[in-house]
C-alpha cells in the first residue's frame, strides 16, 4: 500500500514526532511505501520519520496546492492526517484522495482543545461543539481569557468540524475520544479507538528500585496537576511519617511555583527539566511509579504506559482518556478526580507502604505495555487504511 503520512511540523519534540516515527518504521518493515506531506520545512534530513529516501513534499517551499498536486501525482492509496494547523491542506487531500485522519487532540470539538472549563472550579466538559460554546468561553475560562484568542480559536474549530465528516475514517487514541467524536457527530462505523504504545520497549522491565520515587513527565502547565502531586506528597509523608521523593521533569510555566510548593511543603523534589533519550530511560527505570495527576481530561495520557514498559506501576485520576489503559488493581492505581489531592495522596501512600502490592502492580503495569504495542497498533491501522481504500475522496 501507498501511504502519504501527513503532518504540519517536522522533527519537532513532542509526542506526535515520537509516534510518527515509531508507526513508519513499523508500517515500512511491513512492506508499504510511504511519502510525508509537511508544512514546516526539513531542518534536517534525519528529523523525517519517514526517512531520507522517501518522497517529500513541502507547503512551505512550494505553496499548499503545488505541495498536494505532487502529493497527488505520488499516487498514495491514503493519506494519513495527523496535525494539521493548515486546514487547507486536508480540505485539497479530502477532494483527492481518502484521508484518515489520528486525532491526538480535541480538533474540531473544542475551541480551546482542553475540554473543561477553569472557572469557577476546573471541571471537563462534555458539551458537543457550536456556536454555544462560544458564550461559555470567556466566563467559564474555557482557554485563554481574550476576546482574540476566542475568535481565532472558534473559526478554526469550526472549520475543523466542518471536515470531521469527509474523513474516511477517524482514529481516536481511546475510547474516551471515540465517543467524544461520536458525539459531535461523526458515525460510530468510521471512529476506531486505537490505544497508543511505549515507542520504547526494553527487553526487561527494570527491578523495584531500593528508595520510593515517584515520577511526573510532562509540560508543566496547571491543567497537568503538578501542585495536586506534590500536596499528595506531603499529604502522605504526613501519613507515613517517611517524606515522598518526587522527580518532576518537564518545564512549563508551572515550574517555578511547583518548585516553590515543594519548598514550602518540605517534599524532596527534583526538576531536571526536558528530558529525552538515555536520561529519559533512566527516570523511568528509578521511579517506583509514574503519576499522571492531570485534571484536564487528557486525550490517553501516555506517559504513564511509557513508564509500564519499565515495570513502574501508574498512578492517576479517572479523567479523559486514562482508564483505556490504566486499571485500577492491575497496573496501578486508578483515583476519582473528586477525590482530589487526598485520593492521590491515599494512593501514593498505599503503593508506599505495601511493597507486595506494588511489585504485583508493576509486573501488571509492564503486561499492560505489552498488550497495549506498536505491532497491536499498527495492525489496526492497516486495517483501517484497508477499509478506507473503497470510500474514495472525502
Amino acid at each position: 500500500m501507498r501511504i502519504l503520512l501527513v503532518n504540519d511540523g517536522v522533527g519537532d519534540a513532542g509526542g506526535v514526532q515520537t509516534y510518527l516515527t515509531a508507526v513508519a518504521r513499523r508500517l515500512r518493515g511491513r512492506g508499504h511505501e510511504l511519502a510525508l506531506l509537511h508544512v514546516d520545512r526539513l531542518r534536517a534530513p534525519s528529523d523525517s520519520p519517514v526517512g531520507v529516501t522517501a518522497p517529500h513534499f513541502c507547503v512551505d517551499d512550494s505553496g499548499t496546492t503545488a505541495a498536494v498536486r505532487a502529493a497527488a501525482a505520488w499516487r498514495p492509496d491514503i493519506a494519513f492526517s495527523n496535525n494539521m494547523r493548515a486546514l487547507s491542506v486536508d480540505k485539497q487531500l479530502l477532494d483527492r484522495m481518502p484521508v484518515a485522519k489520528m486525532v491526538h487532540g480535541y480538533i474540531g470539538t473544542c475551541i480551546g482543545g482542553f475540554k473543561m472549563h477553569a472557572f469557577p472550579h476546573a471541571v471537563a466538559c462534555d458539551r458537543r461543539f457550536g456556536i454555544g460554546c462560544v458564550a461559555l468561553y470567556l466566563p467559564r475560562h474555557c482557554c485563554q481569557w481574550s476576546l482574540g484568542a476566542l475568535t481565532k480559536q472558534y473559526a478554526w474549530a469550526r472549520s475543523q468540524h466542518a471536515l470531521l465528516n469527509r474523513y474516511a475514517a477517524i482514529v481516536a487514541p481511546s475510547e474516551h475520544m471515540q465517543r467524544e467524536y461520536v458525539r459531535n457527530g461523526v458515525p460510530a462505523s468510521r471512529v476506531v479507538a486505537n490505544p497508543l504504545f511505549a515507542a520504547d520497549m526494553p527487553v526487561r522491565p527494570a527491578p523495584l528500585p531500593s528508595e520510593f520515587r515517584a515520577l511526573f513527565v510532562g509540560r508543566m502547565t496547571s491543567l497537568k496537576g503538578g501542585d495536586v502531586l506534590i500536596r499528595a506528597a506531603a499529604q502522605a509523608a504526613a501519613q507515613l511519617g517517611v517524606k515522598i521523593p518526587l522527580t518532576l521533569a518537564g518545564d512549563g510555566p508551572a515550574r517555578e511555583p511547583w518548585a516553590s510548593l515543594a519548598d514550602s511543603l518540605d517534599v524532596p523534589a527534583e526538576f531536571p527539566g526536558w528530558v529525552d533519550g538515555t536520561r529519559r530511560m533512566e527516570l523511568f527505570r528509578s521511579a517506583s511509579v509514574v503519576v499522571v495527576p492531570s485534571v484536564w481530561p487528557e486525550p490517553f495520557g501516555l506517559t504513564g504506559l511509557e513508564g509500564g514498559a519499565y515495570g513502574a506501576a501508574a498512578i492517576g485520576f479517572n479523567v479523559g482518556g486514562i482508564g483505556s489503559w490504566l486499571r485500577d488493581g492491575e497496573n496501578g492505581w486508578l483515583v476519582n478526580a473528586n477525590d482530589g489531592v487526598a485520593g492521590l495522596a491515599r494512593a501514593l501512600a498505599e503503593a508506599h507502604a505495601h511493597d507486595a502490592t506494588l511489585r504485583a502492580l508493576r509486573v501488571g503495569a509492564r503486561r499492560v505495555a505489552e498488550r497495549l504495542s506498536l505491532s497491536r497498533h499498527v495492525d489496526v491501522l492497516e486495517r483501517v487504511f484497508s477499509d478506507s481504500l473503497a470510500s474514495g475522496p472525502g
